[in-house]
């Protein structure tokens, strides 16, 4: 037998953060067990303490969080826009129902905002949150016990077996009153059904889902456990994906023998952006030293009008945060910059953290740099190679605290200019500990702003100078010939963890590196290494020249001949058999199909034929999926394409792949059996690019 009784006072605008206040009387006549129980004069508001949960104290355990690079050590990346999924592993003693959210903010910023995980199995939870801007960002997991939902658990149960559950509900009621201010609809939910409980008796508002859900919003939570901050960079689009044009400024006029100005480059663009490229990277643009000049070919005495090597950094004329007089002057740069802005195009710079024995820097600062017992300057070695015309910077010494200033303001003084990407030269010879310092200053002040390491040396230094903050990462791509090669490679960028913090861009040649596949100058073979660049990485470049099929080694070595790093050179830039509308279809299908702007969704396809590479890339959503058969040799290639458990479309519309459309002539065809018979012939095309119908 049940009587109740009561009179309720009930604020409808709680002040936030505080308890609601909620105040009656309760007369209870209960018959248990023959005993007879009076409870009188219950009074709860706003000061009431809170009595601490048996799981106060730290509980609970937050394990196995995924994503997390090195325990929360160096930053997660993503583009902003895109969700960010986060899971765990989080548990805690006894049977009580568990409550898990994710909190992430901006890492300056002071406001968290929160998103709800949910619970899998096996104690694993999963949440996501969405950061719609670039910049800097930390998350965390937060886990707490949910009283409420333990406390309906507990009474359903017992009121599905017939047992009396009076001073059960009396218990849930109590529970309303110590709710906590959330938000408008979840207070009025909690106030509305604790006055229906307490005006009829009836324990059906409590057991409401409506209620569940606001209290699961309000209530207390006095053992709630926040995990460690991790930290997350989020990037703009570029980040991740482009398409990179590699010039050098000054052998882009026309006049043979004449250096090439900034004026001259916006002559070029046209011709670049008609290509479909995204990003114009330019070797350094800095005056040029005279002492130890280097000649034509690496020479190391300079003949009359050798305009020496680019990356002998400063004169008299200036140092990083000058131009090269014969380039033009720093508003001739500026106007080159809205030039590429107005052709769809970005400008990436040359960052060489490196000096010419005439940088004002020397006079300056010399206590910057290193002397040798003799009082002479150590210039730059990487043995076997000299580098007599660079000196570096020393690191260590006593006064690095304002080099590494001087080299941050070097680059916001481009930023200034509108640059907003940077190709870092040889990070990997500079301490570590300044390039996280470095990136971390800038992306505080323009999370705008792209990093490139160009660092090709072994694959864990690469994968730490990712970890601490480059944006991307030039890659072995440039090597990675064989099938067997390309597979591996690329199944190891796009695992865990790598996936999470290195960013490949694939570059087929540089004007360091002419690798020996290309020194035969064979067409298919120039096709075939932009085909696989474009399409297994969202983000790739060619050097120029590349479209000319350039390619003249010094025997035995992966360098160009007569190397523009050392002259000036003048080209026809519509030199017949060129590959100019090759490059401009791949960027195009590029530019149209977001399953090409990503790098991590790849699958390889099982090929009969160790010269065919086959593969499907799918978008971020899933709804653009893209299958690409390239061939590895300059043999004709027919074979078995296999598709039969592809699919395509967005989480919860997957349809499996029903037939084919040629993403180049257009053409389409239905699979049969799983798949479809096609052929290659390199000497036409090396790449079968097709988009998937469902």
């Amino acid at each position: 037998m049940f009587k109740l009784s009561a009179m309720a006072s009930v604020p409808l605008e709680p002040i936030s953060g505080q308890r609601l206040c909620i105040s009656w009387n309760v007369s209870i006549s209960a018959t248990e067990t023959g005993r007879h129980s009076h409870v009188s004069g219950i009074t709860v508001n706003k000061t009431t303490q809170t009595v601490e949960s048996a799981a106060a104290g730290g509980a609970f355990h937050i394990e196995d969080v995924f994503p997390l690079i090195e325990g929360g050590r160096f930053p997660v990346k993503r583009i902003a826009g895109e969700p960010v999924e986060v899971w765990a592993d989080i548990y805690r003693d006894g049977h009580d129902v568990v409550s898990a959210a994710l909190v992430w903010r901006r890492e300056r910023d002071r406001e968290w905002r929160r998103e709800p995980m949910v619970l899998h199995s096996n104690d694993r939870w999963s949440g996501s949150f969405v950061p719609e801007q670039p910049g800097r960002y930390v998350y965390a997991i937060e886990a707490w016990t949910d009283e409420f939902a333990t406390w309906r658990r507990g009474l359903e149960l017992k009121q599905k077996a017939g047992a009396d559950i009076n001073l059960d509900a009396l218990e849930g009621a109590g529970m309303l009153t110590k709710a906590q201010a959330g938000g408008q609809a979840a207070t009025s939910v909690i106030v509305k059904q604790c006055e229906d409980f307490l005006q009829t008796g009836d324990v059906a508002p409590l057991l409401s889902e409506e209620l569940k859900e606001a209290m699961a919003e309000g209530q207390s939570r006095p053992d709630v456990t926040r995990s460690a901050l991790f930290p997350l960079m989020v990037d703009r689009p570029r980040a991740r994906n482009g398409a990179w044009y590699e010039m050098v400024p000054r052998s882009q006029g026309n006049t043979p023998g004449q250096h090439g100005t900034f004026g001259d480059c916006i002559a070029r663009l046209p011709d670049i952006a008609d290509m479909g490229f995204d990003v114009i990277y330019l070797t350094p643009i800095h005056p040029i030293g005279h002492t130890n000049r280097k000649g034509r070919n690496n020479a190391v005495t300079a003949a009359e009008g050798d305009p020496g090597s680019p990356y002998a950094i400063g004169s008299e004329e200036g140092g990083h945060d000058a131009v090269h007089p014969q380039l033009g002057t720093l508003q001739d740069f500026r106007d080159f910059v809205a030039a590429c802005e107005q052709h769809g195009m970005e400008v990436a710079l040359d960052f060489a953290v490196q000096c010419s024995p005439d940088h004002p820097w020397l006079k300056q600062h010399p206590q910057w740099f290193r002397r040798r017992p003799d009082g002479s300057m150590r210039y730059a070695e990487n043995p076997p190679k000299k580098y007599e015309d660079i000196v570096n910077p020393d690191f260590s010494s006593q006064d690095a605290g304002a080099l590494w200033n001087a080299l941050r303001d070097v680059v916001l003084f481009w930023i200034d200019q509108g640059v907003k990407i940077f190709r870092v030269d040889n990070p990997h010879t500079k301490p570590f500990r300044f390039w996280e310092w470095l990136i971390r200053e800038i992306q505080l002040r323009d999370p705008d702003v792209i990093f490139l390491a160009e660092a090709f040396t072994r694959p864990k230094l690469m994968q730490g100078l990712a970890k601490l903050g480059f944006t991307q990462s030039y890659t072995y791509f440039t090597w990675r010939t064989q099938k067997w090669e390309l597979e591996q490679y690329l199944t190891e960028l796009t695992g865990y963890p790598e996936r999470d913090f290195y960013r490949p861009n694939f570059f087929v040649n540089t004007p360091d590196i002419l690798p020996y596949h290309l020194q035969g100058g064979e067409t298919w073979m120039f096709k075939s290494r932009v085909a696989l660049a474009a399409t297994l990485s969202s983000s790739y470049g060619i050097y120029n020249g590349f479209e000319l099929l350039e390619h003249e080694p010094i025997p035995g070595r992966e360098e160009y001949l007569d190397s523009e790093k050392y002259e000036i050179k003048v080209r026809d830039w519509d030199k017949p058999g060129n590959i100019k509308a090759y490059i401009r279809d791949l960027n195009r299908v590029r530019r149209d199909n977001t399953a090409l702007q990503q790098t991590s969704k790849l699958r390889f396809l099982t090929i009969d034929d160790a010269n065919v590479i086959g593969f499907t890339k799918e978008s971020v959503d899933g709804t653009n999926t893209v299958v690409a058969a390239i061939s590895l040799s300059r043999d004709a290639h027919e074979f078995w394409l296999p598709l039969g458990d592809v699919q395509t479309g967005a989480a919860g519309e997957r349809r499996n792949v029903v037939a084919l459309e040629n993403l180049i002539t257009g053409e389409r065809y239905a699979l049969e059996w799983g798949g479809i018979r096609v052929r290659i012939d390199p000497e036409r095309d090396p790449a079968l690019l097709f988009r998937c119908l469902a």
